[in-house]
């Protein structure tokens, strides 16, 4: 097997590396050696590569931001994976991405199913729906897993942030603020990344749409709070600061999120006899391999 690996230097780029370099011959690229905003150049390299899996971690993420920079968003999101998927099916090849919630509008008052029709309430959630779409209608064999709240060591994301400030709410005594009524399953790279591989390394691997995501749910303040509770716990933090519970009127941001962000994840347990563990699991043992 030999793995074409984009994205590699970002949170789930970086555990993807560890997990796939046991099934064969891995080929990691990040943004420098491999930039997707540049269609030529990914083609051609994915050419010359001729791999026999491609797993797509990059994207553009940066939620707040593709309001601002719809066309960047477009591009790397929605564009690119195309162009994957399009060499993916010349070659005979596999193409694994991941896809997220936020291709939903959260009305829903029940976890999302792979069958719910996508209503992304942003631009980052429409520019992932493309994605989604570009590759489907490539043609190809693929495997698009949609995740929910996605965490890790590295790059920037919730669980660091709330670190960040927590610290800095031990030395000025400020209080937070996070929002409670979004509801979501924080998902720990690593676990991602190891159900991926695992999922690779069946014998019959299937193609389609599959939710995949941490179990459980909490709402972003409830995740603050287990975060806070975790780092006392292991020393991270001295004290845990006094965190106030609001809604996202009280907090407005250039992109709309979904009030509901769950999945269900049962078609996929289905069809790989796989799953990932509780979102509090997934906590406690990123935070047990935290250094900073």
């Amino acid at each position: 097997m030999k793995i074409l690996l984009t994205g590699a230097a970002g949170q789930l780029g970086r555990e993807l590396k560890r997990s796939l370099a046991c099934l064969g011959d891995l080929v990691a690229c990040d943004r420098r050696q491999l930039d997707l905003a540049q269609p030529d150049a990914l083609r051609t390299a994915v050419r010359a590569i001729a791999p026999t899996v491609i797993v797509n971690a990059a994207a553009y993420t940066a939620v707040d931001k593709a309001e601002a920079e719809p066309a960047v968003a477009e591009a790397i999101n929605a564009v690119a994976p195309g162009i994957l998927a399009e060499e993916a099916r010349r070659l005979g090849t596999l193409l694994i991405h991941y896809s997220t919630d936020y291709v939903f509008d959260g009305a829903k008052p029940a976890p999302y199913t792979e069958d719910d029709t996508p209503a992304p309430l942003s631009t980052y959630g429409r520019s992932k729906r493309a994605g989604e779409l570009a590759i489907a209608a490539a043609g190809g064999r693929h495997l698009i897993f949609r995740t929910s709240w996605v965490y890790g060591l590295h790059g920037a994301n919730f669980m660091k942030t709330m670190l960040r400030l927590g610290r800095r709410s031990c030395e000025t005594g400020d209080e937070l603020r996070v929002v409670g009524d979004q509801f979501g399953a924080p998902t720990w790279t690593r676990h991602l990344a190891d159900v991926t591989a695992q999922s690779l390394a069946r014998k019959e691997v299937p193609d389609g749409l599959y939710h995949l995501a941490a179990a459980g749910e909490t709402s972003w303040h409830g995740y603050a709070e287990a975060i806070f509770a975790e780092a006392l716990r292991t020393g991270l933090l001295g004290k845990s600061p006094v965190i106030h519970r609001i809604t996202s009127a009280d907090y407005p941001l250039p992109a709309a999120r979904p009030a509901n962000s769950r999945l269900d994840c049962s078609r996929f347990r289905r069809d790989f006899g796989l799953a990932l563990p509780d979102w509090r699991t997934g906590l406690i043992d990123c935070l047990a391999d935290a250094s900073f």
